[in-house]
């Protein structure tokens, strides 16, 4: 039996603004790692006590989710998404897949909100496990996020690469890395 939440590892190499796309995809990674470690935490909860490793393990998931991901989520809001509207506002479905996108901004920052409730609780020691409810939030909101990747990853994405000059993307990488100080 493992007593260790395992934390996922990074796959591929640092990227640094100056590749935004490539910075945009390392984001996904990362967020896929959270969601993982997420699901590795509730995991080991259901068999050990609350301990300073799954203390450890919801402050990590907290930290991505309360200041990566509402950045990622703007640069796709301010660089993604209004290139798109631009150059390939005839395409219906992918008109229709980014305001699903942007909705799912919107639903993800609130189910966020129920969701972070339970890992402060835990990491700040208030509570030593997860309820029914809480564990149902997290589905919900692992499922969210893991179709809303698929979407970005399969179909926007592609299409802001084909649209988007290296010039823009310099833009783009200057202004995401402002943002982040």
């Amino acid at each position: 039996m493992n007593t260790r939440i395992p934390v996922p590892g990074m796959r591929s190499p640092g990227v640094g603004f100056e590749q935004p796309f490539e910075m945009l995809d390392a984001c996904h990674e990362r967020v896929l790692r959270s969601l993982k470690l997420l699901d590795d935490l509730r995991a080991y909860l259901r068999t050990h006590a609350s301990d300073d490793m799954a203390r450890q393990a919801a402050r990590d998931v907290l930290r991505y989710f309360d200041i990566a991901a509402p950045l990622h989520h703007q640069d796709e809001e301010l660089h993604i998404f209004p290139h798109l509207r631009q150059r390939r506002s005839d395409d219906a479905l992918l008109m229709e897949i980014i305001r699903r996108l942007e909705r799912d901004h919107r639903e993800m920052t609130r189910a966020w909100l129920r969701v972070r409730e339970p890992l402060l609780g835990l990491a700040d020691h208030f509570i030593g496990h997860f309820s029914e409810a809480d564990e149902a939030a997290f589905e919900q909101f692992i499922a969210r996020y893991r179709r809303h990747l698929a979407d970005e990853d399969r179909c926007v994405y592609p299409a802001a690469r084909a649209a988007v000059d290296a010039t823009e993307q310099a833009r783009m990488g200057r202004e995401m890395a402002a943002r982040r100080g």
